[in-house]
């Protein structure tokens, strides 16, 4: 199903869709504040799997990130951060950034595996930053890549998501095109930030 939802100003009940979509364990494709992305209820461990097996990769080692409305829900899932790493967070978001940081148990399993650290973004889109607070919980985040293309772009264009995965996916949105470059992945694990990949976010030590 393909939902177009107004960017600027989403509708509740449009959002409550998506919502829905969610709690039953649906994976749906939305859009972010830098590329469109695949995603899911962090919750809900089958669709996670469904999503990494989608992008043909090992569910016990996929790096994935979720989205969380704002920097005091991050605290929820992550380990005490210094002040320089708290003060750094605020400054860039929201905004095309993923943070790297140290998970606490209150992160789901699958998503850290082995590891203990954990991707966290606090994207600056509309429609995302609904869909959580209706949920009540992060969604998944998964860059979404266009592999039929032969560098591998990511996709900007909501129809051409549709036409690519209608059949493979429960719900797609619709909220404008979007950006084609990734977030900035930035790994706060320490005071010493380290960039990991260099995207939509600038940043300077």
């Amino acid at each position: 199903m393909l939902l177009k939802i107004n960017p600027e100003k989403p509708s509740e009940k449009e959002i409550q869709k998506v919502v829905d979509e969610l709690k039953s364990g649906g994976i749906i494709i939305y859009p972010t504040d830098s590329v469109y992305a695949l995603g899911c209820n962090i919750y809900n461990n089958k669709a996670i799997e469904k999503i990494a097996q989608l992008k043909k990769l090992d569910p016990q080692k996929a790096l994935f990130s979720f989205i969380c409305t704002d920097i005091s829900e991050i605290s929820n899932y992550v380990l005490p951060i210094s002040n320089h790493i708290f003060k750094t967070i605020k400054k860039l978001t929201p905004g095309p950034y993923t943070f790297i940081l140290n998970a606490n148990h209150h992160v789901p399993k699958i998503l850290k595996q082995n590891r203990k650290t954990v991707g966290i973004r606090i994207a600056d889109n509309n429609i995302t930053r609904e869909i959580i607070q209706q949920l009540g919980n992060p969604i998944l985040s998964s860059s979404l890549i266009d592999e039929l293309n032969d560098i591998s772009e990511y996709f900007s264009d909501p129809q051409e998501i549709y036409i690519q995965y209608k059949n493979k996916v429960d719900l797609i949105i619709d909220g404008g095109f979007g950006n084609v470059v990734p977030s900035t992945i930035l790994d706060c694990t320490n005071d010493n930030i380290e960039v990991i990949r260099k995207g939509a976010g600038e940043f300077e030590m």
